[in-house]
């Protein structure tokens, strides 16, 4: 039996080191295009499997001698209206109205002269040209060339600029990001007008040849991260990226880890804020997540609107974050220690209290807390999942149901349905549903340690779980900057937030050549 478990191990592990398949079997190589136009068409139609949605207008250049042209698009990627235009070719007859060609080759002219679009480029391979087809770009053939014009008429159906739904505001912008990297990309420019701000663009994913860009500002951005998020993408090896998830864990520093070190936001404003850091950040079409790397501990514990509100709001809700992220870890985990193990530690009007309540109860504490966070877990996901018009409403009156018919049915105490509400509310204080989850996670194993050592079991645990958060990174930062490695200049902007003008330098972990953010200018009160 061993043996065959030895061996099932063995072959699963050597998996991995397959080589993955892809359509037809092999990635596509470079292929030249002949000068023939309908040899040209023919490839095409074959190698697109004849699809439907695959547009070839066929037409006659008012040369001398007459010369056969083609226009290629996708119906539904492409504005082919704008071309067709540009050519002067009536958009509904299809007729030409060029003068006659004598002196200047169809080509030229075209690529040259005429074209309108934004970006008009040459090739004259089928592999560049299939990926700019199939991304929304009109191409135009001439019979007795062996290159093909790109125009640029991308413009496929989004659901434009919406408020985001997962990182709202009371106080700030109200825009978000969509799916189309485009529209991305010029929100960040909207924010941020600096020659310095960079993008580079490249294509992952075999099959998908989704496109990823990379936003950082010159000079801000230190050179051994940005290689490193160059080597990181670069490695990359799969068949398809359909969500900015896939490169957030094929990137990431610890794979085992439930804790994020890879940003993630919907928010034009928090990446603008993060590339003025000197932050990287990565954005996959296809997606309204922008991934923001490095990201540290406290990066996840901070809203959007930290930065629009007075400094002395912000500390005082930022305070408050952090205490709801102990109630969240620790509340269970200390209740079922102290009822268990430590009941001395209760005042006797309390513990005379809960004993009575609990009386009845035939279960430990452990197993009640446990059944109750099970539930409650199990009611927010029912209650993200279903539509929105009942999920809410459900996930509540369930709630409210379910605890008081468990305290009515003497299976769990009213004390225990007091600290797990508390603790469901204090979870989702967190603004990173990804810190949150890890929270969430946590909290089960510091449960199982206070169940079997009581607080010496918690103690165990969390000095663990400091020692786990120290020894992570993201992208060679230490996670807990700036607190491990202790930099009291950092702390300007940590837990409680300065006023801005005395922010002047940026975090010294992230920008630590470009530190200076402004010049020192306090307010000034005005003479009398």
């Amino acid at each position: 039996m061993k043996n065959s478990i030895f061996s099932f191990m063995q072959r699963l592990l050597k998996q991995k080191h397959l080589p993955v398949a892809v359509a037809n079997t092999e990635i596509n190589e470079v292929q030249a295009m002949p000068e023939g136009l309908e040899e040209i068409l023919l490839t095409i139609v074959e190698e697109l499997g004849h699809s439907t949605d695959l547009v070839i207008r066929r037409m006659m250049l008012p040369s001398v001698p007459p010369c056969k042209g083609a226009i290629v698009y996708v119906d539904g990627l492409a504005n082919v209206k704008e071309v067709l235009d540009s050519l002067l070719i009536d958009y509904r007859s299809g007729e030409w109205a060029l003068p006659l060609l004598n002196e200047i080759e169809p080509l030229s002219l075209i690529k040259e002269y005429l074209l309108k679009s934004g970006e008009v480029t040459g090739t004259s391979d089928f592999t560049t040209l299939y990926h700019m087809i199939l991304s929304g770009d009109t191409v135009i053939f001439v019979d007795g060339f062996n290159e093909g014009i790109c125009a640029s008429t991308r413009e496929w159906k989004d659901r434009g600029v919406t408020e985001p739904s997962s990182q709202t505001v009371v106080r700030g912008p109200r825009e978000g990001f969509s799916e189309t990297l485009r529209t991305n990309t010029a929100l960040i420019r909207r924010k941020i007008k600096d020659s310095h701000l960079w993008m580079e663009t490249k294509q992952i994913g075999r099959v998908t040849q989704t496109d990823v860009a990379l936003m950082y500002i010159k000079g801000l951005v230190t050179d051994n991260m940005l290689e490193e998020v160059r080597t990181r993408l670069a490695r990359i090896d799969i068949d398809g990226i359909l969500e900015s998830g896939y490169i957030e864990e094929l990137i990431q520093d610890e794979a085992y880890s439930p804790f994020p070190t890879v940003f993630n936001t919907e928010r034009p404003d928090v990446v603008a804020a993060a590339l003025l850091e000197g932050r990287i950040a990565i954005l996959v079409d296809g997606t309204p997540f922008v991934l923001l790397v490095p990201a540290v501990f406290t990066h996840f514990l901070q809203a959007a609107e930290d930065s629009y509100q007075r400094a002395d709001i912000s500390s005082l809700i930022r305070i408050l974050r952090y205490v709801a992220l102990l109630i969240a870890l620790l509340a269970p985990a200390a209740y079922i220690a102290v009822t268990t193990f430590h009941q001395e530690m209760i005042p006797t009007t309390l513990l005379i209290n809960i004993a009575a309540h609990r009386e009845g109860i035939p279960f430990p504490a452990f197993v009640e807390a446990f059944l109750m966070e099970v539930t409650f877990e199990i009611l927010r996901e029912a209650g993200i999942r279903m539509p929105r018009a009942i999920g809410q409403a459900v996930s509540i009156v369930g709630a409210l149901v379910i605890g008081q018919a468990a305290v009515e049915a003497g299976l769990v105490g009213p004390a225990m349905v007091i600290i797990v509400a508390i603790t469901a509310i204090s979870t989702f204080i967190i603004p990173s549903f990804n810190m949150g989850i890890s929270i969430r996670m946590i909290r089960f194993l510091l449960m199982i340690l206070a169940a079997a050592l009581g607080l010496f079991g918690i103690l165990v645990g969390v000095i663990g779980l400091i020692l786990h958060l120290c020894s992570l990174r993201s992208f060679g930062v230490p996670y807990l900057a700036p607190f491990a490695p202790y930099n009291i200049e950092d702390q300007k902007d940590n837990v409680i937030r300065l006023p801005q003008w005395a922010l002047l330098k940026r975090p010294s972990f992230v920008s630590p050549n470009n530190r200076q953010k402004q010049t020192y200018n306090p307010p000034q009160k005005p003479k009398s």
